[in-house]
């Protein structure tokens, strides 16, 4: 007799847009999902203050340990997961208790019993995926066991935010506007402090494709005259750290990121986790960073994601509560909104955020146009070269419906799109991403300008490693008190008040273009730490 069966609720899915049907997956090929199980103690995570009346650094963060077994996933659920999988010919792999995940493998034949679901084949402009239509079902008597199953379906998630300046040669050359930045350039012009350099802290970057080589970061970090810091690539679920010799693929948004943030905080160890570019995928690499009693990171920088609408209702999620899981044991987490502008490259006349950008739990960081020199700014805008050359991402929610409290009071505008409701507003601060300001970096062997929001998470993310180093405590969640800071020191936010990203405008205070601006590295650590900052 079967047993009754309930859906995952939001575990919905359609195939992509402009994917064909080729036909059945191949029912004898083994496949792995990764099951999100409820937490042990339904007593909620510890208060991250969202008043913003309390110091991040003073704030008390739960061990590793402590949220592992106060929070984490209950061994007895794991036990019934186990005999589900063995009723259904699959196996149990890796179990990350504190992550509340449990990895089953099985063919694809079994899995489709396990979970009710059909797998088929598609071709799609981006490759060839194995789909499924509809929703997933799971026993009755594992109802609110198991939150969401993912990897059934491995289409693509994420794009990486990057933008690319064409350059020739070995050299790094000017771009359109004869500017670009090595990122302590960058650094200086935003007063990041200059006493520390990250020592004793891990920065945690997401890669969900691409690799770097060794011999191009220690002749980058020669050329910039920097001691290369070190530098760990973790595998995980099978993905590994792979270049692809692409300069404008991957390859350039892994050193990207590793370039801006090893230059800013060096002394920080940057850990680079290379995950399968799928919901499960990305999901298995923010929670691996986030519990990692290794490597133990204090920040954790994402420079992929992808508009709301290509997201599950499961997915977002469970990724918004691993980032609710970081904050409680102290770690922030940066992401990039997004290159494509309000509409974030969906091409149905209405405005879209960038997820994972576009949960309340991270600070979402958008971009700008940086003009100046020395430690001097001379112009500061929102990035917008239009439909060919990328702009910020930026706008109002449709997922995280209301804004969080420390929203509140910053007179968030209407979402572009008409009747929606009041939602998160997006990003939280800004930084230098125009590609024709954009950062010199090193990539496959050549000297070349990038730009992207993938930059600005990683910036952030070396500015965070500074402020932790120098008040020997991680700041962890940030939202709320700098909504309120930002306000409160004068200078310590550059507010950025001209352009658009194309629905939004630039405005005094807070904007869904840049947030509430750019950063002044010493004054906010000032703040953190009570102390006048000195004045540039």
């Amino acid at each position: 007799m079967n047993k009754k069966r309930v859906t995952i609720a939001g575990s919905e899915r359609a195939p992509l847009h402009g994917a064909r049907l080729v036909g059945p997956s191949n029912p004898q090929e083994r496949i792995e999902v990764t099951l999100t199980l409820r937490p042990t103690s339904s007593t909620p995570l510890p208060s991250l203050d969202r008043t913003g009346n309390v110091k991040p650094h003073e704030r008390t963060h739960l061990t590793r340990e402590e949220f592992a077994a106060k929070h984490g996933a209950d061994p007895k659920d794991v036990a019934m997961i186990d005999s589900f999988a063995h009723e259904h010919g699959l196996e149990v792999g890796a179990v990350n208790l504190a992550g509340r995940t449990v990895v089953l493998s099985g063919t694809v034949q079994a899995m489709s019993e396990a979970f009710s679901v059909t797998l088929q084949m598609y071709d799609h402009p981006s490759g060839t995926y194995r789909g499924r239509t509809g929703s997933i079902e799971i026993p009755a008597d594992l109802d609110g066991i198991i939150q969401g199953v993912f990897g059934l379906d491995n289409r693509p998630q994420a794009q990486p935010h990057i933008r690319p300046i064409h350059e020739q040669g070995g050299a790094w050359h000017s771009s359109q506007q004869g500017v670009s930045y090595l990122p302590p350039q960058v650094a200086r012009l935003y007063d990041y402090p200059a006493a520390v350099n990250g020592q004793g802290e891990c920065i945690a970057i997401i890669e969900l494709g691409g690799g770097y080589k060794n011999n191009d970061l220690k002749t980058y970090f020669q050329q910039l005259g920097v001691k290369e810091p070190q530098i760990t690539a973790i595998s995980v679920g099978g993905a590994h750290n792979t270049p692809t010799g692409d300069v404008n693929g991957p390859d350039g948004e892994v050193m990207l990121d590793i370039e801006v943030a090893g230059s800013v905080a060096p002394g920080a160890h940057i850990a680079v986790y290379f995950c399968k570019n799928t919901d499960e995928g990305f999901l298995q690499g923010i929670t691996t960073a986030i519990h990692d009693n290794v490597r133990k990171p204090s920040v954790v920088s994402i420079s992929w994601g992808g508009p709301e609408a290509s997201w599950t209702t499961q997915a977002m999620t469970a990724f918004d509560q691993a980032f609710q899981a970081a904050g409680a044991i102290g770690v922030t987490v940066t992401v990039a909104a997004g290159d494509n502008g309000s509409s974030d490259g969906v091409n149905d006349g209405l405005a879209h955020v960038d997820f994972p950008a576009s949960s309340p739990n991270v600070l979402a960081c958008g971009g700008t146009r940086l003009i100046g020199s020395g430690q001097t700014i001379t112009s500061e805008t929102v990035w917008n070269d239009g439909p060919s050359g990328g702009a910020t991402g930026g706008g109002i929610s449709a997922f995280f419906i209301p804004p969080p409290a420390w929203q509140a009071n910053i007179n968030l505008p209407a979402s572009a799109n008409p009747g929606a409701k009041p939602g998160r507003g997006v990003p939280d601060v800004a930084g230098d991403a125009d590609p024709v300001t954009g950062y010199r970096v090193r990539v496959d062997g050549q000297n070349t300008v990038i730009g992207g929001t993938s930059a600005v998470a990683p910036l952030w993310a070396g500015l965070v490693a500074l402020w932790n180093q120098s008040l020997g405590k991680s700041v962890g969640y940030l939202n709320p008190w700098l909504y309120t800071t930002a306000e409160a020191i004068t200078g310590a936010i550059h507010d950025i008040t001209t352009g658009n990203n194309g629905a939004y405008q630039a405005r005094v205070g807070w904007d869904a273009c840049t947030g509430l601006g750019s950063a002044n590295g010493v004054k906010l650590q000032g703040a953190l730490a009570g102390k006048a900052a000195a004045a540039k």
